[in-house]
């Protein structure tokens, strides 16, 4: 068994696509660095991810397949599952053996390897969604606008443009306390941003919660009011808790003012 290892960037998955094709070697799985490797592997090789090699290979990918194929395998990868490494590299071998000519792979789900990255794209596209839908935001006392999330994959990227076009017009911090990174809008520009003294932080991220000297005092107001009328409309005789998990799941509850 052949093995590629890699850092498990992005850059470094497309190194390894072409290590392959120089080596014309077809590796058996891709692991990352410091994993364990499996237990029959016969042969390991270290990938270096370069980015003008890395670069090579996506422009190549880029006259293969089209726009939404091309944004699928970006998505995807922002899953962070280890289980996706060595689909996405065969995916992407398998397209440049495609002859040409011949059809696109990109939906042939009866291909393992597409059906694997598709779905687990699909999964990333979700929990994009389920961010816009769960993130509540606090107003902090000099206008500026908080929302904490913690996703099972990485979609932070993928709800900037959202929010921008929707509130353009005030300055807003979204983070990701799982990640330890955001993005910061200051009407103008959106910049990524992280904290090299968290205990500094003037919110709590296992709560979400804007420090009380910090948060503003319409927000506090506003907070209560709105606990309050989720009270209210809730009737009773109509709950249905397996409907509600469904679409609400669990982990996003604590960053949710109603749930608070």
């Amino acid at each position: 068994m052949l093995v590629y290892t890699f850092d498990r960037t992005l850059d470094g998955l497309l190194s390894a696509v072409f290590d392959a094709f120089s080596l014309r070697q077809q590796p058996d799985m891709l692991v990352g660095k410091g994993e364990p490797l499996p237990l029959f592997c016969e042969e390991v090789h270290e990938v270096m991810t370069a980015d003008d090699r890395a670069g090579r290979v996506w422009a190549g990918l880029e006259k293969r397949l089209s726009r939404q194929a091309m944004r699928l395998l970006m998505v995807s990868y922002l899953s962070e599952l280890p289980e996706l490494d060595t689909p996405l590299f065969q995916y992407i071998c398998k397209v440049f053996r495609r002859p040409e000519g011949r059809a696109s792979i990109e939906r042939n789900f009866s291909d393992p390897d597409v059906l694997a990255v598709t779905n687990i794209g699909r999964k990333v596209i979700y929990e994009q969604h389920r961010m816009l839908q769960f993130l509540r935001f606090q107003k902090a006392k000099d206008g500026t606008y908080l929302g904490v999330v913690s996703p099972d994959h990485d979609v932070l990227p993928l709800t900037v443009a959202h929010f921008r076009d929707r509130f353009g017009d005030q300055p807003w911090l979204i983070y990701d306390a799982k990640r330890r990174y955001g993005f910061y809008y200051d009407q103008q520009e959106v910049t990524r941003i992280t904290f090299q003294h968290e205990d500094a932080l003037p919110f709590d991220l296992d709560s979400g919660k804007l420090n009380d000297e910090v948060l503003s005092e319409d927000d506090k107001l506003f907070q209560d009011l709105w606990r309050t009328y989720f009270k209210a409309i809730c009737i009773r005789e109509r709950m249905n808790p397996k409907k509600q998990l469904k679409d609400m799941p669990r982990r996003y509850w604590k960053y949710m003012t109603e749930k608070q």
